[in-house]
This record gives C-alpha cells, sequence and structure tokens, in this order.
C-alpha cells in the first residue's frame, strides 16, 4: 500500500483525476487529490491555462504544499499533464519521496532526482506539449542522474488519454497504462 499525491492538469480537478484516485484506492493505495484552484474545473485547455495565470504558478505550488504537509515523507508524487510537472517541481523538496509517476507530461528536474528513485513516464507519442527530442533530452538528463526510470510511449494517442470525457481520449492507450501504473504502485 503506498500514499500517492495525485496533482490535476491545467483543466483543473476533472471527474478522470477523481476516477484514477478511485482506481488507485481499489488497489488498496491512500490517495490525495488536491483542487490546485481552488475552484471548478474548466470544459477548455485554453481556459485552464487561463486560470492557471489568473491563480498564479506559486499558489499552484503552495497549495501542493499543503496537500503534501500531513503526508508520509515515502509518498509517491504523481501528476496529470501539468500536475506532472507540479509533482516533479516539489520532488526537491521531498527526497524520500517513494516514486513519481508522471501521467501525461514530463515533470522534474534531474539534480532533485536521487539514484535510484523509481520514475515512470506515460506519454502521448507524439505529444503536441512534450516534443520528442525535449523527451529524449529530458530522459538522458534524468537517467545521467541516477533515476530508474522507465517510459512508456503510447502512439497516436492525445495527449490527455486517460480522460474519457475528452476527445483526445485513447481507450486502447488508457487501458495499457493503468496496469502499469499498478505494477509502478506495487512495487517496492
Amino acid at each position: 500500500m503506498r500514499h500517492v499525491v495525485l496533482f490535476h492538469s491545467v483543466y483543473g480537478l476533472r471527474p478522470a483525476v477523481r476516477a484514477a484516485a478511485d482506481r488507485l484506492r481499489a488497489a488498496g493505495h491512500r490517495v490525495v487529490t488536491p483542487d490546485l484552484y481552488g475552484v471548478p474545473a474548466t470544459e477548455t485547455v485554453e481556459e485552464g491555462f487561463a486560470l492557471l495565470d489568473k491563480v498564479g504558478h506559486e499558489v499552484v505550488l503552495d497549495r501542493a504544499r499543503t496537500a503534501l504537509r500531513d503526508l508520509p515523507p515515502e509518498t509517491v508524487l504523481a501528476g496529470f499533464s501539468m500536475g506532472a510537472g507540479v509533482a516533479g517541481a516539489l520532488l526537491a523538496e521531498r527526497p524520500d519521496a517513494a516514486g513519481l509517476l508522471l501521467l501525461h507530461g514530463t515533470g522534474g528536474a534531474p539534480d532533485a532526482v536521487r539514484p535510484g528513485l523509481p520514475v515512470h513516464l506515460h506519454l502521448a507519442d507524439p505529444d503536441p506539449y512534450d516534443a520528442p527530442d525535449e523527451v529524449d533530452e529530458w530522459q538522458r538528463a534524468m537517467t545521467d542522474a541516477g533515476a530508474d526510470l522507465t517510459v512508456f510511449r503510447y502512439p497516436g494517442a492525445g495527449h490527455l488519454f486517460t480522460d474519457p470525457d475528452l476527445d483526445e481520449y485513447a481507450p486502447d492507450a488508457a487501458d495499457a497504462a493503468w496496469p502499469r501504473v499498478l505494477a509502478f504502485l506495487a512495487a517496492g
């Protein structure tokens, strides 16, 4: 059983994030899904970016820190898209994190990675927000920093391919990703 914090995408705390948390809970994990915006989720990615600009990146990070405050040091940091970036940004402050689970986006500065840190990346291929050469460079840097990195790319899938309420949903890719996520959390 793991403690997991699951940060939402730029859209906000959507039903897909809650459903993902429920899926992880059904597997025996304790999952927290903080609302980093404090308002209902948006309907479009453009509205999401506008809301992020309005709320502010530092407020989002502060809310993420607050959500982590009472969780054990070995909590798995996880996130969807923007939330993957939030999880990665907080890695330096959570050196005992049990792992970094990145769904739909890269996250984490290699200098915050401790040797052996389990890291899973699940990414559309290609992804409109993470260019292949940037992902390759990030992957090399994470590996050079000592991360125990596994990358899964999902050809032809949309960016948030696990969200059934979006046009970019790819059921085959989602069906492939979730068992891998559960295996990642069960390891160790």
